[in-house]
């Protein structure tokens, strides 16, 4: 397999939105990607970029990617943070995720950060294993919180 991980470029975020498109599928949220190829263009190509994100091309065709962005403990200081994982369905389980979570630790540790952190579903129990399956600790102490766009206006406007 000539698999190939490296950073991303501008050109390849249309194949990057599928992907981020094909997770939501995945995760049973199909019409929740607000986000577009010209919002992934911009953030991520900014000075200074808002994410990193490294894609896995295998006969030139991107079957993955990892993405992420700093962020700071207040116990740890500088970490990372993996917002998504993801492979193409038809090439799950040949090893293109390990290559791409490899390429993130490597990374994340090329930065000096303290910490690596992400969100994993709790039904998804084969992500799960893999994630177990490298040294990290999944969490069943804590809960993600979040406000959606709709969320912060109400709070802005009630508040």
């Amino acid at each position: 397999m000539n698999l190939v991980i490296r950073k991303a470029k501008k050109n390849d975020m249309s194949s990057v939105l599928l992907l981020i498109k094909e997770l939501a599928e995945f995760e049973r949220e199909p019409h929740a990607v607000e986000l577009t190829y010209d919002d992934l263009v911009k953030d991520g190509f900014s000075t200074p970029p808002l994410f990193i994100c490294f894609v896995a091309v295998l006969k030139d065709e991107i079957i993955g990617m990892s993405l992420g962005y700093n962020r700071y403990s207040t116990w740890k200081g500088v970490t990372m943070h993996l917002e998504d994982l993801i492979v193409t369905r038809k090439c799950r389980s040949i090893g293109v995720g390990s290559a791409l979570f490899s390429n993130f630790i490597r990374h994340s540790h090329s930065m000096g950060v303290k910490r690596v952190e992400w969100a994993v579903l709790n039904w998804n129990v084969s992500a799960i294993k893999f994630y177990e399956s490298n040294g990290a600790v999944v969490s069943d102490e804590w809960n993600i919180a979040q406000m959606n766009e709709k969320a912060i206006n109400n709070f802005i406007l009630n508040k």
